[in-house]
């Protein structure tokens, strides 16, 4: 290998701040004594613990396991073979955790390089997590590659006429997970939830604009993103985009917390032309003062409220009803989300909600199916 290191271990100082550790020449070893290349005063590390040699006929570096007593992992799974390794993986030797990273991935240029090649840390066995497995394919997906969307209709009470969609934020990246949840967990681990809800979103809009007929599209906004100086001017884009789109943005009843500012956001969505919902309404703390101080144009009453809403007891249904009510009283609409059975529909017609949603009407399809 050259003097200039192709590629470098990433790891955490004491405190807390980056280091690149660069692999000048291999094989490369790992562990306890003065002779490797990088030593590991490190709990679990044995003496001669883990090699890095090059890849045969490729350029990746491939860790090799020397028989130590408490394992070498790659992306917390303990491995038994030489591992290739890619961009971005995270390596355990023993407790110690180390991240790979190429010279020319860019991502180092912020990372000052280690002045000494010995690592100290204090005791312990578990397996740290200072480093996000999947980082770089979240930042790929970030980029465009894996977005997806669903539709899911939303209906007239009365008379079951679609009135609109909720946009379905999707993915279908090979190194991610494909539920929302768990990818939103790891966006929330980098701390880019709300730049995976922006992208989602526009992706999605741009997807679904064409086939929407004239039905509303109600789009999610996560509460990192809300209240972010970018964020109206985002929604504002995407109806320049999209002239006649007719959006709804739907607020997460967790950042409903401050009416001053919800009433001022209200504001500036109006003056672009775009309503907005409390989504989740009923599913933690009510916000009845919020309700009634910044009231939307839509509330969507969380399924936990409507979902065996006709089995429920008297006082649940009297609950709801008065709710319901409330809503209308401030002038927005109460829709009932999570319906799967028509006795519950024909509870929530007689509440007074006028739109629904559930899979009794429909569950979600692909934003792109014809």
């Amino acid at each position: 290998m050259s003097a200039k290191a192709s590629w470098w271990l990433e790891r955490i100082a004491a405190d807390g701040s980056p280091l690149a550790v660069p692999v000048h020449a291999l094989p490369f070893g790992i562990g306890r004594d003065e002779d490797n290349e990088l030593v590991l005063i490190v709990s679990g590390v044995s003496r001669k613990h883990a090699r890095l040699t090059k890849e045969a006929g490729g350029d990746r570096l491939v860790l090799s396991d020397l028989g130590s007593t408490n394992g070498c992992f790659v992306n917390r799974v303990r491995i038994g073979a030489p591992r290739a390794l890619e961009e971005s993986d995270i390596v355990h030797i023993g407790s110690a955790e180390l991240r790979i990273r190429r010279a020319d991935s860019g991502l180092l240029d912020s990372v000052p390089p280690a002045e000494e090649r010995t690592v100290i840390s204090i005791p312990g066995h578990a397996l740290s997590e200072h480093f996000v497995a999947n980082e770089a394919e979240f930042y790929d997906l970030l980029g465009g590659n894996g977005l997806a969307a669903a539709l899911q209709p939303i209906v007239s009470a009365d008379d079951g006429r679609l009135v609109a969609y909720e946009l379905l934020g999707r993915c279908t990246h090979p190194g991610l997970p494909a539920s929302p949840m768990h990818l939103f967990g790891l966006a929330a681990r980098l701390h880019r939830a709300g730049e995976l809800s922006d992208a989602l979103r526009r992706h999605g809009v741009g997807v679904a604009a064409a086939r929407l007929g004239g039905a509303m599209l109600f789009a999610n906004a996560h509460p990192a993103e809300t209240f972010e100086p970018a964020f109206v001017p985002g929604i504002a884009a995407l109806v320049r985009e999209h002239p006649g789109i007719e959006l709804v943005i739907e607020i997460h009843e967790t950042a409903v917390v401050e009416t001053a500012r919800m009433r001022e956001l209200g504001a500036r969505l109006a003056d672009i032309g775009v309503r907005f919902a409390y989504d989740d309404f009923g599913a933690g703390q009510a916000r009845l003062n919020e309700l009634s101080e910044a009231p939307p144009h839509f509330v969507k009453f969380d399924m936990a409220l409507v979902n065996g809403l006709a089995a429920a007891g008297a006082r649940k249904q009297r609950v709801v009803s008065d709710l319901v009510r409330l809503v209308a009283d401030l002038g927005s609409v109460a829709l009932a989300e999570g319906i799967e059975a028509e006795a519950d529909a024909a509870v929530c017609r007689q509440m007074g909600f006028r739109l629904m949603q559930g899979y009794l009407f429909g569950k979600p399809v692909p934003a792109d199916t014809p």
